[in-house]
């Protein structure tokens, strides 16, 4: 089988394709025929270096992917030959809070970057007949981020969510889905359009308006939005800071902008709960799944790539200016 190895950190050419074979699973292992995966910001992350945990070289890359149950091991209760699963995010993680930072894909276990890959039975949930590949392949990264980020948020609240990359436009997508009204921030008259279509009740361009915060406010008449899907970090929370109202959240999903973080008064006279997300559990994805077919959301798909051109999805990727996710499919 064919497999992408970085062998060689902080360069997309140390991704080495390499030619190894086919693993057989083992007891209470499933065998999936990779289909689909998706790139998230943390791939990029790691293979430049730059996450907050040690990389092991030559790991294969990728957290996500949705495929095809090939074979099975002794044991295995969840699933058969020819079922259409896709992994969940984190190993270990099936609900309930995050109580511990387990082993990672791409980071301290192969990831999905492959054209098949055994796994525990327990780490990989099913997908409706409806939904394609491609569409699944988005959703245990991304769309678990944003569900937890919105995780309690209903009809007649207001959310903000920051930009059109993966966690942020399903955020737009999930948050109308629970009755919510949405404000976006973007850089464009293009993008905004889009958002718009999306569901994005009103959208601000943060190039034209950079104390984003303030129009918020001016938007909600002076008291902000219930929660901040806060996906910039030190470059943007200071604004979201501004943008949440009194007794909301702001959850902290990434840190995509460098700037000065908003000081401690500012934070505390928010009165506002400044929730870290860490992605979700198996229970989330299985959540995520459900709502996605029910709601017959379509997650937004920037562009899509053959495994043998991954190394022109990585670059397209790193370009960082996209409107959905970016799919390789195989």
């Amino acid at each position: 089988m064919k497999v992408y190895r970085l062998q060689t950190i902080g360069s997309i050419d140390g991704l080495e394709l390499c030619e190894e074979p086919v693993p057989t699973p083992g007891a209470g292992e499933v065998l999936i025929r990779i289909m689909a995966t998706s790139l998230n910001f943390r791939d990029l992350a790691i293979l430049n270096g730059s996450m907050p945990f040690s990389v092991e070289q030559g790991r294969v890359p990728l957290s996500d992917a949705a495929g095809i149950v090939e074979a099975v091991g002794s044991g295995v209760t969840r699933f058969g030959v020819g079922a259409r699963v896709v992994n969940a995010f984190a190993p270990g993680w099936v609900s309930g809070p995050l109580r511990e930072f387990a082993p990672q894909y791409g980071i301290h276990l192969d990831g999905w970057s492959s054209e098949y890959r055994c796994v525990d039975q327990h780490e990989v949930v099913a997908i409706p007949a409806s939904m394609s590949f491609a569409t699944a392949a988005t959703l245990p990264c991304a769309a678990v981020t944003a569900w937890s980020a919105l995780s309690g948020v209903g009809p007649h609240q207001r959310v903000l969510t920051q930009g059109t990359g993966g966690v942020s436009l399903f955020a737009v997508q999930l948050a109308k889905a629970a009755g919510a009204e949405v404000i976006a921030t973007t850089s464009s008259a293009e993008k905004a359009q889009r958002l718009r279509e999306l569901g994005a009740d009103h959208v601000i361009n943060y190039v034209e308006k950079p104390n984003w915060g303030e129009a918020v406010k001016a938007i909600t008449g002076g008291r902000g939005v219930d929660r901040v899907v806060d996906v910039g970090g030190p470059g943007t929370l200071a604004q979201s800071v501004k943008a949440v109202a009194i007794g909301g959240q702001v959850s902290m999903v990434g840190v995509l902008a460098s700037g000065e973080m908003p000081g401690f008064m500012d934070m505390f006279l928010s009165q506002a709960r400044f929730q870290p997300i860490a992605t979700g559990s198996r229970q989330d994805l299985e959540d995520v799944i459900a709502t996605v077919a029910q709601h017959r959301l379509h997650p937004v798909i920037d562009s899509t790539f053959d495994f043998d051109a991954a190394h022109s999805a990585w670059r397209h990727f790193a370009k960082r200016d996209l409107f959905g996710k970016v799919i390789i499919t195989q």
